[in-house]
């Protein structure tokens, strides 16, 4: 395999640097952390590590030390595609350097060769009550692949520490390959037929899932490539990629580790705000039969704010600027469905909403998010019911959560331990610093 064989010539210079690092350099202080963050979520404290991707405050996630924009530009992609292979994506992830079309195909290809699911996994989703959420039916199927872990198998016979990186890499290709067909059939079984469509060989990953989602156009295809890229890692401090690092350093496969993530993105703070932005985008459309004109969103809008309620999608906690990720799917919307009327309301949410939102003077960023916009296309493309997208979301996110881990695993990152305090040791801290 061509990415194994890359990866493993990256390798040996990457351990050397960070044992060098840490050798030389373990006693320097990164941050200091306040009674602020200890009782406020951790947030801000800087102590995880991701070369993968960064938040650049000006510039928004850079994948590989890339933004969005260029990521998009320079990934190859499909003939008859705008936009890249989702495979090319995962190479960057792994190897850190821009594939050529031959690499990213061969990803594609790999995925392609592993993507055949055992018929208990069908069979555990099935046995699944009716009504069961599409989430936990993705988490669970997961969990069923477990079965088949390489890495579970190779550190009973016993293997070198130096050595496990290799079957994560296996099982991480192993699971990916598998997700988009999975998630489709939860789709299917869920709200359609209950069949399962296969995958078809000439089809890469990104315009598969479209296929086996009943939308085999190309507009689909290409928003399918461009849904994962833009969803697939987000630094590791967010919850599922941080459950899945925590569960991943305890020596857990990617099978346990991902899952753990999956039922973190399940949660309404993090995996749902997409739909909550479509949810408020349909209530404005209910509301005056249509699109507004500005003066009435501008009132329904401080309606909301007054009534208690946040404006879903926009605001960051670190961008300064609109979050490419919005830009990239909103310039989509603007080729493909223009006249798509519930677009036409998030365009003019785009221009009327910040505003108000500086009048009202608590946001410090009041610019869309990737949640804004997210949830509109798919709905244009039929995938009308809201409990589906966090699990779209979720075949995104296992892309850079899984590659994070086999770099984890590469590097040999520790089990992650923080110590606890007791409120009355924190009041002691607060009493001397006084």
């Amino acid at each position: 395999m061509g990415l194994k064989a890359d990866f493993t010539a990256e390798l040996p210079a990457w351990r050397e640097r960070v044992a060098k690092l840490v050798k030389e350099n373990a006693n320097v202080k990164v941050d200091e952390v306040t009674i602020g963050q200890v009782y406020g979520g951790m947030r801000g404290v800087k102590g995880l590590v991701t070369d993968i991707s960064y938040v650049d405050p000006a510039e928004g996630i850079r994948f590989r030390g890339y933004t969005i924009p260029e990521v998009l530009e320079i990934l190859p992609k499909p003939a008859e595609g705008k936009m890249p292979y989702v495979g090319g994506l995962y190479y960057l992830f792994l190897v850190g350097k821009v594939p050529n079309e031959e690499q990213a195909v061969d990803i594609e290809n790999e995925w392609k060769a592993r993507a055949a699911i055992p018929s208990f996994v069908f069979d555990v989703l099935k046995s699944m009550p009716r009504d069961s959420h599409p989430m936990m039916l993705f988490s669970t199927a997961i969990l069923a692949l477990q079965h088949g872990s390489v890495f579970a198998q190779r550190y009973q016979e016993g293997m070198t520490r130096d050595e496990y990186w290799e079957p994560m890499l296996e099982d991480s290709l192993n699971l990916t390959a598998k997700l988009p067909s999975i998630a489709a059939f939860i789709y299917s079984l869920k709200y359609k037929s209950g069949e399962f469509i296969k995958p078809k060989s000439d089809l890469d990953w990104g315009a598969n899932f479209a296929y086996m989602m009943g939308n085999p156009s190309q507009e689909y295809k290409d928003l399918a490539r461009l849904y994962f890229i833009l969803h697939s890692d987000h630094e590791s401090g967010n919850a599922s990629a941080h459950a899945t690092h925590l569960a991943a350093s305890t020596l857990s496969d990617i099978y346990y580790a991902l899952s753990a993530g999956l039922n973190s993105l399940a949660g309404p703070l993090h995996g749902l705000a997409n739909q909550e932005a479509l949810r408020w985008l349909l209530g404005i459309y209910q509301e005056f039969n249509g699109v507004p004109t500005k003066e009435q969103l501008h009132q329904y809008a401080w309606e909301t704010l007054n009534g208690g309620q946040v404006i879903p999608g926009y605001g960051h906690a670190v961008l300064r600027k609109p979050d490419p990720r919005f830009t990239a799917q909103f310039k989509y919307a603007q080729e493909y469905m223009p006249d798509d009327e519930v677009f036409r309301i998030a365009q003019l949410v785009f221009e009327v909403v910040p505003k108000v939102l500086i009048e009202q003077g608590r946001a410090k960023n009041p610019a869309p998010n990737v949640d804004a916009i997210s949830g509109t296309l798919q709905h244009h493309y039929g995938i009308k019911e809201f409990d589906f997208y966090t699990v779209m979301f979720g075949v995104g996110r296992a892309l850079g959560v899984s590659a994070n881990a086999v770099w984890s695993r590469a590097l040999g990152q520790p089990l992650e331990r923080p110590k606890s305090l007791t409120t009355a040791m924190l009041e002691e801290i607060a009493k001397k610093a006084q």
